[in-house]
């Protein structure tokens, strides 16, 4: 967090930390901050293993909705 006060950092690999951390809540938070930026790296959410643990959760179809991704 200390660089994103000296430059930009971007939402997406932070939420990737906490998917990592097994904090779905903060993950989906920061994905959701992912979405608003229109981070161009959401575009793996369908396909990239790493989302696994979150697509049991009803917020993963919900954002895939709003990306227009088929769920």
């Amino acid at each position: 967090m200390t660089l994103s006060k000296r430059r930009y950092v971007s939402a997406f690999p932070i939420a990737w930390v906490y998917i990592g951390l097994g904090n779905k809540d903060r993950a989906f938070e920061w994905l959701e901050k992912a979405y608003e930026e229109r981070a161009a790296r959401l575009v793996y959410l369908k396909v990239e293993r790493g989302f696994d643990p979150l697509r049991s959760d009803k917020r993963f179809d919900d954002l895939l909705r709003r990306i227009k991704f088929p769920s």
